[in-house]
């Protein structure tokens, strides 16, 4: 019989753990006995693995009890996995303790595991772990480096991310693309996201993509989009559409989205389209404009509404979608919407609703309270596009509360927009300043957040209330500038 047959022969009785170590070649259970009662620890061992597979929980504890005190690892590791489910936890350490101590890499990895996350022993845990994986083990390797990551050994954890990389984790490998980045070393970055993803890890591959992207590779970003495509990645998917777009190939294109909008992602669907309307089979881009817009993407609400008017002379069903465009901050919406009531000669009503009180819809004023801001809604450059999802991607990875990425290339895309006209060579903050009219350190601000994202490593990433308070002066900015 082998392990896997040990295992299927012990469900049957839930309370006994799979125990380990080889099955007993001999048939005759009364050698066994025999053997075991003159002190043979091999045999008690296997007497006790006998007990467990027919249920008999009281003996094999007392058979591997004996084989453990006389030196068995197997009957001790036993031990230690029969206490952590049924037992005490100070039983179960002590036994795993007796099999870690002989170099058994699997019970120090059991062991540090119940000391760090039954009773919050990191320095315990974090030795265990250590001679565990000095001892070869890839899973102690890894489990290391991310307790290192916590504890803010960022040099420790790239250390043992590396050992467990190197072992076939392709989780660690792609880690180390992050940590990477992180620290501004995107040659290790690509290094690491590119051996992952050829190994298989469809994330690495994406993201090996955005940083091809983000440093002006297309087509090396098209090759790594091809590698998390390849696993059925969605946003890979959707990265190869536009791609495919920006070359005018709307086939291959409509057919990159669709894949990404039939995996359920609202940016593919919106795109699937765009492409639709390019291709003219306006029946299949209200299906997918009306899939986005049902999943709350305005852009898609807003020209869902416009099909449904055009094509089909819907014009309660055309207000429904344009509405909910612009309860989100869709300016076009907004201003068609206002412009379809007023042609309908809808009631006076509608129109107070439309107007909200003393502002109109039509001057872009979105002062009053509870209307959302103007939709940043300018199509980003792909290179700050990915700088803002690896950013954000990189804090979110270790649970970090940072900004969403349409936030990011609100700010970058503002940035870029408002510099334009700059005179060259120039300072873009005491020039920015001087005909805006913002104060100095806003834009100092701006810019220092601007800085970190485009390079990163060179500060620490910006928080959630950080970027919040840039956005603020971002939209000042263009407001100032009379940039839509």
């Amino acid at each position: 019989m082998t392990f896997l047959g040990a295992m299927e022969t012990t469900v049957a009785w839930p309370d006994v753990p799979v125990p380990r170590g080889p099955e007993p070649e001999d048939p005759f259970e009364s050698r066994l006995l025999a053997a075991a009662q003159e002190g043979d620890p091999e045999a008690a061992h296997l007497l006790g693995r006998l007990c467990a597979e027919r249920g008999e929980r009281a003996s094999a504890r007392q058979w591997w009890e004996r084989a453990a005190r006389a030196g068995n690892v197997d009957s001790a590791f036993n031990l230690g996995l029969w206490h952590q489910r049924h037992g005490t936890l100070e039983e179960a350490t002590s036994w795993y303790e007796l099999a870690a101590g002989t170099g058994d890499a699997e019970a120090a990895v059991n062991l540090a595991t119940l000391l760090l996350e039954r009773k919050g022993d990191v320095p315990a845990a974090r030795r265990w772990f250590e001679r565990a994986a000095s001892d070869g083990s890839g899973l102690a390797a890894r489990r290391l480096a991310l307790l290192c990551e916590d504890l803010g050994d960022i040099l420790g954890a790239r250390d043992w991310h590396r050992a467990a990389a190197l072992d076939g984790d392709r989780d660690s490998a792609h880690d180390l693309g992050f940590l990477g980045y992180a620290a501004g070393d995107e040659g290790e970055a690509r290094h690491w996201w590119e051996y992952a993803a050829r190994a298989g890890h469809a994330e690495a591959g994406y993201y090996l993509g955005l940083l091809l992207h983000a440093t002006l590779d297309p087509e090396g970003a098209e090759a790594a989009y091809q590698l998390g495509a390849r696993h059925d990645h969605p946003r890979a998917a959707f990265q190869l559409g536009g791609l495919a777009l920006a070359r005018r190939d709307l086939r291959t294109a409509r057919a990159w989205f669709e894949r990404a909008a039939h995996a359920g992602r609202v940016e593919g669907q919106r795109m699937a389209g765009f492409v639709c309307v390019e291709l003219d089979d306006r029946p299949a881009a209200g299906i997918w404009f009306g899939r986005a817009a049902a999943g709350g993407d305005p852009e898609s609400a807003y020209n869902f509404g416009l099909l449904l008017i055009a094509e089909h002379n819907d014009l309660r069903g055309g207000q429904h979608w344009l509405r909910q465009a612009a309860e989100k901050g869709h300016q076009r919406a907004a201003a068609e919407l206002h412009t379809l009531l007023s042609v309908t000669r809808r009631d006076a009503q509608a129109e107070q609703w439309l107007l909200d009180g003393d502002s109109s819809w039509a001057d872009s004023s979105w002062a009053e309270p509870g209307w959302p801001p103007p939709r940043w809604d300018h199509p980003a450059e792909p290179e700050l596009a990915a700088r803002a999802e690896l950013a954000v991607a990189t804090g979110r990875r270790r649970g970090d509360a940072v900004a969403d990425p349409a936030d990011l290339m609100e700010i970058l895309g503002t940035w870029d927009l408002a510099t334009r006209g700059m005179p060259e060579p120039g300072d873009p903050i005491a020039w920015l300043t001087e005909t805006s009219g913002l104060h100095t350190t806003a834009v100092q601000h701006l810019s220092s957040v601007r800085a970190t994202l485009l390079r990163p490593g060179t500060a620490p990433w910006p928080t959630r209330a950080e970027v919040e308070h840039v956005l603020v002066t971002t939209r000042d900015l263009r407001r100032r500038l009379g940039l839509s």
